[in-house]
């Protein structure tokens, strides 16, 4: 690398740091798990089982079943009756105790409708296991290993299924609400399959942990069928470091993190561009509402996500490189295609400033909508990228938000604890925005987006379809038919200065502390409360008061330079008000920063005669100002890793030290004429 490069990207780490604490600071709070290895890829998904069950799991109350089964088909009714009869006679009164009893691959269980609070295993740890050694987690449990887990299987989890191969878990009901398993907040998860592969979930409902309801840990093939999560802390469902995954036919709501969370999928296409064999988890037919995001996934690799429908949450989808301990960084070859997105416009942050969050969970009121965002999240966007690549976002329907459809941001790799220096600009590259439905519904009815697009502009080969709408830059690469081509492309190493500054306060965020930063709208600033308003309205009145002083001192006497002045007012003004969230993707910034550069322009004219050398570099800052606003506005300016924002950001500090000097040097005094002497009158004597 050569060393012009390694200044540039040793600058895009610290600058871009402070678009990493945006998620460094949330961070302690992710998903935290025992280090684990992905599967070996040699798996493959389950199918499902019609057969008679293995094993039966019921309650013994049968006035109370026929009650829950009266509105079922005949049918149904009849098979749940009969099997209530076996179960009574042989079945088993709780899940954990069915698990227990596998004792080969293949088997199945069968649940019959009721509510399974799994009483075994509710209390809290006992004995040896109420005193294991294991490292605790920034949110205070314990990461226990494999083998802590089978000693000590209810510590975290209402039912434990350790390594059971080709099991298969269904309810008997109706429908998914028909039998429903019930953490109470007393354990981090409701049910947990490690190191299980093959297992199948269906037609069941797990709710209310302090964690998640259904995880799948370091699993080769699962399938989560017609399966109902809600009310958790943090996740519906987590499947992590797993492979052979479907989901299908899902519902989750009312989770502090996100509905739906395939995190560190198998990372299978690390290395290949937008074709790939196969993916290794595949969501469909899946609802995902009024939670914290729909969707999310911290190293959501090879995830192939298709006719769901992600809606009312804060965030519709979210993609991330932004937390250590995640094999598969960074995130990349999502594939989201035919999915609706809309109206994620809910805000859950009053629930944290209010101390509704603070309250144990039991009295938080997840049951009546509450939701406490356990990180911190830009409300009313469709899809987030933070830090990913290859990610293809195709023919979805994206609307109704009151931020942005997609949001796009780069995360340096020392914030996932690689140092090396040729990684910290690896995201985002390569991710494709085409094709997609933005505005409006599926019947074609207009419902716009506050702004189509959001990007930090940083990384290289990244495009948008060239029907984009409001966007900000102003100026997009425009994404080409074949998967590749892409029109007016950038490759830069660092974001925009400005942007970078917002993420950094909005990253100040901690819901057990109850912080909620100031400055960024996210969290309801508006007007000269916002970090962006803040700082243009400092550059516009410094360089109204520097520029000033210096025409006064200077310039007043010229026509020339008070236009130019004028002109220049007018432009920061603009800027001022083009950095609220109603102006920000419109034309005024661009237009701003027109009329700045020209100002700055023709007060560099004035100034050749008496100030060459100062002249000059406002010449340059002119300069720069108009390619920055052909740079957002018009097309972004290739083979440059910085963007015009920075120099001409750079270069203002050295204009307004030398303007300073120069309007408070002392005016040369000019020599004075000396008066002619009095002509002799003629006739005078001499």
């Amino acid at each position: 690398m050569s060393w012009t490069r390694r200044l540039v990207v040793a600058l895009s780490v610290v600058l871009a740091a402070l678009a990493a604490t945006l998620l460094t600071a949330p961070g302690a709070q992710a998903h935290e798990e025992r280090p684990v290895t992905f599967p070996d890829g040699s798996g493959s998904v389950p199918k499902l089982r019609t057969g008679e069950p293995d094993l039966l799991v019921c309650k013994t109350d049968r006035a109370d079943l026929v009650r829950r089964i009266s509105g079922f088909p005949a049918g149904l009714k009849a098979r749940n009756l009969a099997l209530f009869d076996r179960c009574v006679r042989g079945g088993h009164r709780h899940l954990q105790q069915a698990v227990d009893a596998v004792d080969r691959p293949g088997m199945t269980i069968a649940v019959l409708p009721g509510l399974y609070e799994e009483e075994p295993s509710l209390p809290p740890p006992a004995g040896a296991c109420a005193s294991l050694e294991a490292p605790t987690s920034a949110l205070g449990y314990q990461i226990l290993s494999y083998e802590q887990q089978k000693q000590c299987p209810h510590n975290q989890n209402l039912v434990a299924i350790l390594g059971k191969k080709d099991l298969q878990i269904e309810g008997t009901g109706a429908s998914r609400l028909d039998v429903v398993f019930d953490a109470k907040y007393a354990k981090l998860n409701a049910i947990r399959a490690d190191e299980s592969d093959g297992i199948y979930f269906r037609n069941f409902t797990a709710q209310r942990t302090t964690f998640n309801s259904l995880y799948v840990l370091a699993g080769d093939g699962f399938v989560i069928d017609d399966v109902l999560t809600r009310w958790n802390d943090e996740y519906g469902f987590l499947t992590f470091a797993s492979d052979h995954g479907l989901y299908k036919n899902c519902e989750s709501y009312g989770n502090g993190d996100s509905g739906i969370y395939p995190g560190s999928a198998s990372d299978i296409n690390n290395g290949r561009g937008y074709d790939v064999p196969r993916y290794s988890i595949e969501i469909t037919g899946c609802r995902s509402h009024h939670n914290m995001v729909g969707y999310s996934g911290t190293a959501g690799d090879s995830v192939w996500v298709h006719d769901n429908e992600f809606d009312h949450n804060m965030g519709g989808a979210s993609m991330d490189s932004a937390f250590p301990g995640h094999p598969g960084l960074p995130q990349n070859h999502a594939r989201f295609e035919r999915n609706l997105i809309h109206d994620n416009n809910q805000n859950y942050y009053p629930y944290v400033a209010d101390g509704t969050c603070a309250e144990p969970p039991v009295e938080r009121g997840y049951e009546r909508g509450v939701v406490c965002p356990q990180i911190s999240m830009p409300p009313g966007t469709g899809i987030i990228t933070a830090g990913g690549n290859w990610n293809l976002y195709e023919n979805n329907w994206v609307y109704g938000h009151q931020r942005a459809a997609f949001y796009l941001s780069a995360v340096p790799a020392f914030v996932r604890g690689e140092s090396a220096w040729g990684k910290q600009a690896d995201t985002s590259h390569h991710n494709r925005y085409a094709g997609n439905h933005l505005g409006v519904d599926r019947t074609g009815t207009p419902r716009p987006n506050r702004t189509d697009v959001w990007w930090d502009g940083q990384g290289g080969g990244n495009c948008w379809q060239a029907d984009a709408g409001a966007s900000s830059p102003g100026a997009l690469p425009v994404c080409g038919t074949p998967r590749g081509e892409v029109s007016g492309g950038s490759d830069r190493l660092v974001g925009e200065p400005v942007k970078l500054a917002q993420l950094l306060v909005c990253a100040d965020y901690d819901v057990r502390a109850r912080r909620l930063p100031a400055g960024c709208d996210w969290y309801g600033a508006r007007g000269i409360q916002r970090v962006e308003t803040q700082l243009a309205l400092a550059f516009a009145v410094v360089l109204a008061l520097v520029g000033g002083a210096l025409w006064w001192r200077r310039l007043r006497g010229s026509r020339v330079a008070g236009a130019a002045a004028l002109v220049g007012l007018t432009g920061l003004a603009l800027d001022v008000a083009g950095s609220t969230l109603s102006l920000a993707s419109g034309p005024v910034p661009a237009l701003a920063l027109v009329l700045t550069g020209a100002g700055w322009t023709a007060l560099g004219v004035t100034l050749r005669a008496e100030r060459p050398a100062l002249a000059w570099t406002t010449l340059s800052l002119g300069a720069l100002t108009l390619l920055d606003a052909f740079d957002k506005a018009v097309l972004m300016i290739p083979w440059t890793p910085l963007s015009p924002a920075w120099l001409r950001g750079l270069l203002a500090v050295v204009w307004v030290l030398w303007a300073l000097v120069a309007s408070s040097a002392r005016t040369p005094s000019r020599p004075t004429r000396r008066a002619a002497p009095a002509a002799t009158a003629p006739g005078s004597a001499g």
